[in-house]
């Protein structure tokens, strides 16, 4: 894990992860989201899953897709089950973070989140399905 984060204030006043702007912040921002995708193919196999089958199907919408709009849909539906996953991952690790024993709100969220990622699978294949339909 990156320290990236500058301490919490003595008195308690601002969160220590309170981002500050300008133009370094986009930096360290961009970096951050690198090392989050590092960090999910490195150690999330269902996150290498999906992006070994969203690789070629976002290659070939340029070639089947009837048109920019259908194309639009077909890449923002492989695109939502990623950023899904993602958010599903960043859930598990947190509650794995807080134990790794079993408890029914923690198996909830991990439920749910895993919810979250069959429906925007099962969106994925309905997208495809409604524009290559003929």
């Amino acid at each position: 894990m990156t320290e990236h984060r500058r301490p919490a204030p003595a008195d308690g006043t601002e969160s220590a992860f309170k981002s500050r702007g300008g133009l370094q912040r986009i930096s360290r921002a961009a970096g951050y989201s690198l090392a989050g995708l590092r960090a999910a193919v490195r150690h999330e196999h269902a996150f290498r899953q999906e992006l070994f089958l969203a690789l070629p199907m976002l290659a070939l919408v340029p070639f089947i897709a009837p048109g920019r709009w259908q194309a639009l849909a077909m890449v923002g539906s492989v695109l939502l089950v990623l950023v899904v996953e993602l958010l599903n991952s960043g859930l598990e690790a947190l509650c794995d973070a807080v134990t790794v024993e079993r408890h029914p709100l923690i198996g909830r969220a991990k439920d749910i989140g895993s919810a979250a990622v069959m429906l925007c699978l099962i969106f994925t294949v309905l997208v495809w399905a409604v524009v290559l339909w003929p």
